[in-house]
């Protein structure tokens, strides 16, 4: 780690001592060793889709700004509620979907990394955000005017944090962007992005959408170290930790408890307390899809929803549709129409129609009506897919009886 102690900033100290950074380091070995262990794999496109507006979410249920799942998978089908309010938090919503999609291959590797570590990055992560939304939604709570990647221009108080001044913003980014895209590879970057993640929020550079900026950006800093692929992501374990991720966040705004607590003018006990819990809901959050995407598991999860479309829906639905269902699942790919059908083994006619109500219920996806079909992954298909991944949604497509 780059010494970090000789500047006089006042939201010093940005990492952690030496003799403080062993468990930490520690802690990033594992996690780095097992998100490199889940996204090795071959995953279909709709997955990352399903993940993107799980993460859009959960973003927004930190803010308590979410909307139900049903009425986001409403909103991603661009049928928006006659309530204004909830289209408002639909198009927040959807905004988020897309800006993620846009800025993931945008922030790719070491010079993505870099660059999220800029004023320039900062701003861009904001634009999409909020430029995404018609000029009605550009607005704070209190309806203060937000111009979608422009810092600040006036002071703020948020809880008992008074963020610093204005003026001071450009410099104090700079000095972020150099301590964090600073440190050696490694480790050592898990470590700085989770302690750059609360220092953003200290310096809390926009009118407002920090804390949806902060999350995205330690979501893209992960998958421009090659961690993520699309197949996970922190927020999951922020939203469902909410009182303990502000918690620590507000500690480590505290000032110094002493002279045994770090160099600097804050608390660096509550850093490490902050790091050590974004590192760990990070692991909690890998070890968990890992278990979900057990491929031996994968057979059985597609014949117990099938079974159900055919004997408890009666959609259409056979099992016959398991075998090209779990190809497609497996292998990331389309299949031509014609392809799918002979898999199944049924005659022409019969698998013309499975086809057809398997597109109907959402279990494949095609671009066109003649187009290539791939795996589909509909809400209802949740519970048996993926169980407990998105339990919000199995609960709403339970109550909505889908």
């Amino acid at each position: 780690m780059p010494a970090l102690y000789n500047a006089p900033h006042p939201f010093e100290p940005l990492l952690p001592r030496e003799s403080a950074l062993e468990p930490l380091l520690a802690q990033a070995h594992d996690l780095s060793t097992a998100a490199l262990a889940l996204v090795g794999r071959p995953m279909p496109d709709e997955l990352r889709g399903l993940l993107r507006a799980m993460n859009s979410y959960y973003s927004n249920r930190i803010e308590g700004q979410h909307t139900r799942p049903l009425e986001l998978e409403q909103a991603l089908r661009h049928d928006f509620s006659a309530d204004a309010r909830l289209a408002a938090r639909q198009r927040l919503a959807l905004a988020h979907i897309d800006a993620e999609a846009a800025l993931e291959p945008r922030f790719v590797g070491d010079g993505g990394l870099h660059a999220l570590y800029t004023q320039a990055g900062l701003s861009a992560l904001h634009r999409e955000l909020f430029a995404r939304l018609p000029d009605a939604d550009q607005r704070t709570d209190e309806g203060q005017a937000i111009t979608p990647g422009a810092l600040r221009t006036r002071e703020v108080q948020v809880g008992r944090h008074v963020a610093p001044q204005a003026s001071s913003l450009p410099g104090l980014i700079t000095r972020w962007g150099q301590a964090y895209s600073g440190v050696r590879r490694g480790e050592a970057t898990l470590v700085a992005l989770a302690a750059a993640h609360q220092r953003l929020g200290w310096i809390h550079p926009f009118v407002d959408g920090n804390g949806r900026v902060m999350r995205l950006h330690t979501h893209l800093a992960l998958g421009a170290l090659g961690y993520t692929r699309g197949l996970w992501s922190p927020l999951r374990g922020f939203a469902r930790s909410v009182d303990r991720y502000y918690g620590l966040i507000a500690a480590a705004d505290e000032p110094r408890r002493g002279d045994l607590d770090g160099r600097g003018n804050l608390s660096e006990a509550a850093l490490v307390d902050w790091i050590a819990y974004v590192l760990d809901t990070c692991l909690d959050q890998v070890r968990f899809m890992a278990g979900l995407l057990q491929l031996p598991d994968m057979e059985g999860r597609l014949a117990a929803c099938l079974n159900f479309e055919q004997t408890s829906r009666k959609s259409g639905v056979r099992i016959e549709a398991l075998r090209p269902l779990h190809y497609l699942f497996l292998s990331g790919t389309a299949l031509e129409r014609g392809e799918f059908k002979r898999m199944t083994g049924l005659g022409e006619r019969t698998a013309v129609n499975l086809l057809g109500a398997l597109l109907k219920r959402g279990l494949l996806a095609s671009d066109s009506p003649q187009g290539r079909v791939r795996f589909g992954l509909p809400l209802h298909a949740l519970r048996f897919y993926f169980p407990a991944l998105w339990p919000e949604a199995e609960a709403d497509v339970a109550q909505a009886g889908g």
